[in-house]
């Protein structure tokens, strides 16, 4: 597969679940591309097959149909592991209910990813340092999610994504449980990450939020269009 500067490549990808005796098809057929760097929205309709897709790109499930390449290789060539690891260093997971752990400090649950990759504790204190930082966070660094406003728990689950220095940030309706001037500035962080040459995959039913990415994918009834 020729990279083409093509970090994700979806070509007739299709997930098909079976409810009782009859075959619900998520994704039929999609194909789609990312190309390195780019900030894309995938929006649609709740049920429209987002939820399916960020998995796959996500290498949270595999397709059943077609192809997923990620950086060139199609993702069936990867074992479990590779997979973990993948979703450990490659991609950055930012949800919509934040997913923080409450009884860590936002500076502990920044850590962990650093943890998984037993990373030793120098690097760890500077990467945490540096990506609080970058997201405006370091006089609130030891305090738990329930000291923080709505805001406040994005941006540490946005640096959270940082640490690892992922090829790719992967946002699930990230300002879906914010006020719209607290998602407004979580948005104006995704344009700076941008700004910093990161790739940005944006899932979302809201069109004013993907219209803020520089180019939109649409999904409707598991089926992609640009």
């Amino acid at each position: 597969m020729e990279a083409n500067n093509e970090i994700i490549v979806f070509h007739d990808v299709s997930k098909i679940y079976s409810i009782g005796e009859n075959e619900v098809r998520a994704l039929s057929h999609a194909s789609m591309s990312i190309r390195k760097g780019e900030f894309v929205s995938i929006i649609g309709p709740s049920g429209s097959g987002k939820s399916t897709m960020m998995n796959i790109i996500g290498c949270l499930d595999v397709c059943d149909e077609g192809d997923y390449y990620l950086n060139g290789q199609s993702i069936k060539e990867y074992s479990e592991t590779e997979l973990a690891r993948i979703r450990n260093r490659q991609i950055g997971f930012i949800f919509q209910n934040f997913n923080l752990i409450g009884n860590l400090t936002a500076e502990e649950n920044v850590e962990l990813p650093l943890i998984y990759q037993r990373a030793g504790k120098a690097e760890r204190k500077e990467l945490v340092d540096n990506a609080l930082s970058r997201v405006g966070l370091t006089s609130r660094k030891s305090h738990k999610p329930s000291e923080l406003s709505g805001g406040q728990q994005q941006r540490v689950a946005v640096a959270r994504a940082l640490v690892t220095r992922p090829s790719i940030f992967l946002a699930d309706e990230p300002t879906g449980n914010l006020d719209s001037a607290t998602g407004k500035e979580i948005m104006g962080l995704f344009h700076e990450l941008h700004e910093q040459g990161n790739t940005i995959v944006l899932i979302t039913h809201d069109p004013t939020v993907a219209s803020q990415a520089s180019r939109s994918i649409r999904i409707f009834d598991g089926e992609v269009t640009e």
